[in-house]
């Protein structure tokens, strides 16, 4: 099948880039990111690029979505994460290949409606979508392992590192509406440690739900 080599040609392209989680890169594997574009797109779906998916949204490019996961990993087994901006699901269902729970959060209700529908058509079950402002995300009891933000913040929403475990892992786009770091902020018991890694460019994070 094209769509199986085009995969396959996808994490030949990722390996050159760096990327050397076999988890990660097993993971975006399996998942088939031509179902989470719209089909007039499909034919470009593994391309190293990212795609519009309505509402002014995209769908992140492979290699962020790999390195994103990797940083978010860092060799661990991921029991819980969380993830804010679903938008297709397309992420969320890699994540859901490699942690045992994913809770991912988007503000648009047509996006989260259209996620949890391919989610669920690809037997990823261990994926919770939910239509709610992620800027305002709080938990008493939950910790999560991981916590990746696909959209571009000026700054670190400051409720968001609360919610990590011990050396839990924060990855962030921060900086400008057209040019971020994807940041990781770790947990050290009440200590934040921050890092800057790779430049990207995301649409901007913001409040409020549609």
């Amino acid at each position: 099948m094209a769509s199986e080599r085009t995969r396959l040609r996808m994490i030949a392209r990722l390996r050159e880039q760096g990327i050397s989680d076999e988890v990660v890169l097993s993971a975006m594997a399996a998942v088939p990111r031509h179902l989470f574009v719209d089909e007039a797109l499909a034919s470009r779906s593994y391309e190293d690029t990212a795609l519009p998916i309505g509402f002014g949204q995209t769908i992140s490019q492979p290699y962020v979505v790999a390195r994103s996961c990797e940083l978010a990993r860092a060799g661990r087994t991921l029991s819980l994460v969380l993830e804010i901006g679903a938008g297709c699901g397309y992420q969320a269902a890699v994540l859901g290949r490699i942690a045992k729970e994913v809770y991912t959060i988007e503000r648009i209700g047509a996006l989260a409606a259209k996620a949890r529908q391919t989610l669920s058509s690809i037997g990823a079950n261990n994926v919770k979508v939910r239509n709610a402002d992620g800027q305002e995300a709080t938990s008493n009891v939950v910790q999560f392992d991981a916590i990746i933000v696909a959209a571009g913040a000026a700054a670190i929403p400051p409720n968001l590192p609360q919610l990590l475990a011990e050396q839990g892992r924060l990855i962030i786009p921060v900086g400008t509406t057209d040019r971020q770091r994807l940041t990781l902020v770790t947990r050290s018991g009440d200590q934040f440690v921050q890092q800057a890694y790779d430049e990207v460019v995301f649409v901007p994070l913001k409040s409020g739900q549609e």
